[in-house]
């Protein structure tokens, strides 16, 4: 069977390397649908010679032209919602209305980022000192790097470009090499645009690529998305080569459910949140920690729903969510759920069992599973799962709950569930997390806001998108200035200047 190289996206155009190739699969089925090889040094050289030629042009257009650029753009997204979406659920494997999502959630930040003129605006104070006045300017970096994971490859993209080439910045794009095929399209949709060629351009390839690219002088800024150990070496990696850095890891959600909490409410959110995207998203709900009280209905309502989840079907609009991305994903998500009986928890609803019996044409497919009996001394738990597998903890008091959450090493989303806004406050002030949801569990903060974790979910100083995005994308420039009346001067002074002496 004849498979397509995919190549890169270089200069509005596609660059072919022809080197070992990388088998990219339908998860669905197990089938190769297409190839792509690492960049050559050639491509990666020419690569960069185009950022920077098109930096330097770019940053020359006016804030009204660059906001403009990025409209046409997002009215490009919209018109190819449907059609992004069906090369996410082919490479991906993605079900049709979460993969429409994720496209939604990151046209928002394109709409932000159309709004750059409102948030360069700068700071500027008049007569700060007598005839002196003082203003800051946010420039553009130069090219800037985006490292992007596989469950979200559009989302993840347009968290990052839109608002780096929003400020002046051109952007090199580093997809997953597992389904690059999403990345690439909103690409070629950006190069549909009167922007200048080369303002954003793709390579593929795996970690040698990233290495090269980190360690060049010329990028200025990596944003990454990812695992944790990854995100860990990316962030020392960039800070050796002098540059900035904001570096996603992974996580281990937790969601607190109270006694006075609404079980048939909860229980919808916690699927929802637990099984969308086969669990392979960093704020999935990943562990239910329940008061004793009621632990029993609380079980009963979650196995009953979770029974009815439609899973492992050829056809992806039938599901509610789809395969996991590899088989060596399915391998160690498997692995884990083993690992678990291992350490004396109970499984309560297996996804395995459909590992037994042949299911859509060989495709990455489990279902979804609840353990019970978890405590925190298990690998199982310490770890960060990234399947369709929930796991259950019980607690009796608020503050032990509070302790648990903050005793894992992971800190990027949280939430409760409960009708006492009391405790919600409590909760909410006390745990070490980035992202605290009350009654919602997949809290990712809107566009306008920042996404990021503490702990081993995030390495560096600022979150991604949204305010601190502007900031990571920018430096700050202070312009202080005096225009002196003739003969105004009072000779020499050498003690330190300062506003009331002036």
């Amino acid at each position: 069977m004849m498979v397509e190289n995919l190549g890169h996206i270089v200069n509005g155009k596609s660059i072919h390397d022809y080197g070992t190739p990388i088998e990219v699969f339908d998860p669905s089925n197990g089938k190769v649908i297409s190839t792509i090889s690492n960049a050559s040094d050639k491509t990666i050289e020419n690569t960069l010679n185009n950022s920077t030629e098109a930096f330097n042009e770019w940053k020359t257009f006016s804030i009204a032209k660059r906001s403009s650029i990025l409209f046409e753009y997002k009215i490009l997204l919209e018109k190819n919602i449907q059609k992004l979406a069906e090369i996410i659920s082919k490479d991906l494997g993605k079900v049709h209305d979460d993969a429409v999502g994720e496209i939604r959630r990151g046209i928002e930040n394109v709409e932000y980022a159309c709004g750059i003129g409102e948030i360069l605006k700068g700071e500027f104070n008049k007569n700060i000192s007598t005839s002196v006045d003082s203003w800051s300017e946010f420039s553009p970096l130069g090219p800037v790097l985006g490292i992007t994971p596989f469950n979200f490859p559009a989302m993840v993209p347009l968290w990052m470009f839109p608002l780096a080439i929003a400020a002046g910045n051109s952007f090199i794009l580093k997809p997953s090499e597992k389904d690059p095929l999403g990345s690439m399209f909103i690409v070629e949709l950006f190069n549909q645009t009167k922007a200048p060629r080369g303002l954003l351009n793709l390579l593929n390839g795996d970690k040698s690529v990233v290495n090269k690219l980190i360690k060049d002088d010329r990028i200025k800024a990596v944003s990454f998305v990812g695992s944790t150990p990854v995100a860990k070496n990316i962030y020392e990696t960039s800070a050796i080569s002098g540059k900035r850095c904001q570096a996603l890891g992974g996580a281990k959600n937790h969601a607190l459910i109270l006694p006075d909490a609404d079980i048939d409410y909860t229980t919808d959110q916690l699927i929802s949140a637990a099984y969308g995207s086969s669990g392979q998203r960093c704020m999935a709900l990943s562990v239910a920690v329940v008061f004793s009280d009621i632990k029993d209905e609380f079980i009963q309502d979650l196995e009953r729903k979770v029974q009815k989840l439609k899973f492992g079907l050829d056809d992806l609009h039938s599901n509610s969510f789809g395969p996991l991305v590899s088989k060596e994903h399915l391998e160690s998500v498997k692995n884990y759920i083993d690992m678990s009986e291992g350490e004396g928890a109970r499984v309560l609803v297996d996804g395995r069992d459909l590992l037994k019996r042949n299911n859509s044409n060989d495709g990455y497919f489990l279902g979804p599973t609840i353990i019970d009996n978890v405590s925190s001394d298990m690998k199982s738990y310490q770890n960060e799962i990234f399947g369709p597998v929930l796991q259950v903890m019980e607690v009796n008091k608020l503050s032990d709950a509070i302790k648990l959450i903050n005793n894992n090493r992971f800190g990027n989303g949280c939430c409760i569930f409960t009708r006492n806004g009391e405790q919600a406050r409590t909760f909410s002030e006390n745990v070490e997390i980035g992202m605290v949801g009350v009654n919602i569990p997949l809290p990712v903060p809107t566009s306008f806001h920042s996404f990021g974790g503490w702990k081993n979910s995030l390495f560096g100083d600022l979150n991604i998108y949204g305010p601190d995005g502007v900031r990571f994308y920018t430096q700050r420039k202070t312009i202080t200035q005096r225009w002196p009346s003739s003969g105004s001067s009072k000779g020499v002074d050498l003690s330190m200047p300062n506003n009331l002496k002036q």
